[in-house]
């Protein structure tokens, strides 16, 4: 097949050989944009074209595991899907097969998300078996006007988790390296970490992509909680993504003790930017793994977040003042 390239809704697509390559940038994190890729409960709202909706079987997102799922056209017709996840790098790429029931490949895809700040550039790249195969794929059933439909529901789907993200910026007077060091170094989170007038005491702490930060928060009265974090990503002195929880002491996550509400994983995107020997944080929060109902409770408690954060940098701000 001929090489051609062309544009389309936001969506760059090039046609080489065997090759389908389609390119559209996201205003959403590239850690965000992950997560819709891989939580069923995301691709469920935007996975296939418009008009189009999915009945998913089983979905193991690992290296080896599959995602059997039923795609369900506007007309009524079923068609059965299958890919075989051949390679997850958490949140840059992933590499997949993608058939049927009665083929397991019918091509190959490569999905490479590219950190643009607060903007994502996501690439996939389908090889095909024979040219031929790309061609009648092209020609005969639509494929760039259906991979550009159905990322245009992905930006959609973004936009949606937008509205449930609480995002929250203070400057503070400290320089950058300083600051990450004060997240990211346990003798400084012990100092400031939690809420005001909260003990914090830290039973294991692994700043690593996947190490964990396990602690307990212990009040006046004496009340104790548990919580923890799983780093995603470190890349000191700019940023930081983990997810935290609340947990038991041994480190299993656990619900929220005052409300079952509350999603049971929130995703931290921590990004920290210098001017003029200060340092300009901002924090962007959303629930991942969560129901619907879920969900609508997050996005109702954003104002007591937004206090809750705001105590706890205050504690941070005087933390840095000491230093």
């Amino acid at each position: 097949m001929m090489a051609e390239s062309k544009m389309l809704n936001n969506v760059i697509s090039k046609v080489a050989g065997r090759e389908l390559t389609v390119t559209r940038v996201f205003q959403a994190p590239r850690e965000i944009v992950y997560q819709t890729w891989t939580d069923p409960r995301h691709l469920s709202h935007w996975w296939g074209p418009e008009g189009f909706t999915i009945t998913t079987h089983t979905i193991d997102v690992t290296p080896g595991g599959v995602w059997s799922y039923v795609m369900h056209g506007p007309d009524g017709t079923d068609y059965a899907n299958r890919i075989q996840y051949i390679e997850i790098v958490r949140p840059e790429r992933l590499v997949y097969f993608h058939g049927d029931s009665e083929k397991e490949e019918h091509f190959r895809v490569t999905v490479t998300m590219e950190d643009k700040g607060n903007a994502t550039e996501l690439t996939m790249r389908m090889v095909f078996q024979t040219a031929e195969e790309l061609e009648e794929t092209v020609n005969k059933y639509g494929a760039i006007e259906g991979a550009t439909s159905t990322l245009g529901r992905l930006a959609e789907e973004l936009e949606a988790l937008k509205t449930t993200t609480l995002e929250i910026t203070r400057t503070f007077n400290a320089p950058r390296d300083l600051v990450f060091k004060a997240w990211t170094d346990p003798d400084h989170l012990k100092h400031w970490w939690g809420p005001k007038d909260f003990d914090i005491s830290i039973s294991k702490f692994d700043l690593q992509p996947g190490g964990i930060f396990h602690y307990s928060m212990q009040n006046a009265d004496g009340d104790r909680m548990w919580g923890k974090f799983v780093f995603r990503e470190v890349a000191g002195p700019g940023k930081l993504v983990f997810v935290n929880s609340f947990s038991d002491f041994q480190g299993n996550i656990a619900r929220a003790p005052f409300s079952e509400l509350v999603p049971l994983e929130i995703l931290n995107i921590v990004t920290f930017t210098e001017q003029d020997g200060q340092t300009i944080l901002t924090i962007k929060v959303s629930p991942i793994q969560a129901t619907e109902e879920e969900v609508q409770f997050f996005h109702s408690i954003h104002s007591s977040m937004y206090q809750g954060y705001g105590g706890t940098f205050d504690e941070l701000d005087a933390y840095l003042a000491k230093l």
